[in-house]
């Protein structure tokens, strides 16, 4: 049955979401072309050096940042970040532990704690 499939891609910015990366700081071979299932999934399994250094280095998108620094995309927002940051600014940001950044991390250790609340109330409910 998978003779018939056709082989599926997908635009390079979806598979550097996929991957966790910023697009803008892939090779311009990734960012011009398509990526099919099978090239992601050996990006995945077998990352080159490249998706290696941009994982470990950065710039990360603001989804990893976001994760990184344990705050919403949101409140990164309203902590005036706006740019993709490297693995160091992250670093330095978490030592410097500035007013918004501790703000928001409260923010979201509260929104952690109502959904795990609801969940669980959602489980004792039955049906």
């Amino acid at each position: 049955m998978t003779q018939h499939q056709s082989t599926q891609t997908m635009k390079p910015a979806t598979a550097a979401k996929k991957l966790g990366v910023y697009l803008e700081a892939t090779p311009a071979e990734f960012r011009e072309g398509v990526v099919s299932r099978a090239e992601l999934n050996a990006l995945q399994t077998d990352p080159p050096q490249w998706l290696r250094d941009l994982r470990r280095d950065g710039p990360h998108p603001r989804p990893v940042v976001a994760a990184k620094l344990g705050v919403s995309i949101s409140g990164l927002a309203r902590g005036g970040v706006t740019e993709p940051l490297t693995t160091e600014q992250i670093e330095a940001l978490k030592q410097e532990r500035p007013e918004w950044l501790e703000r928001e991390r409260a923010t979201q250790a509260e929104v952690r704690k109502e959904a795990a609340r609801l969940k669980k109330r959602g489980s004792e409910g039955g049906a």
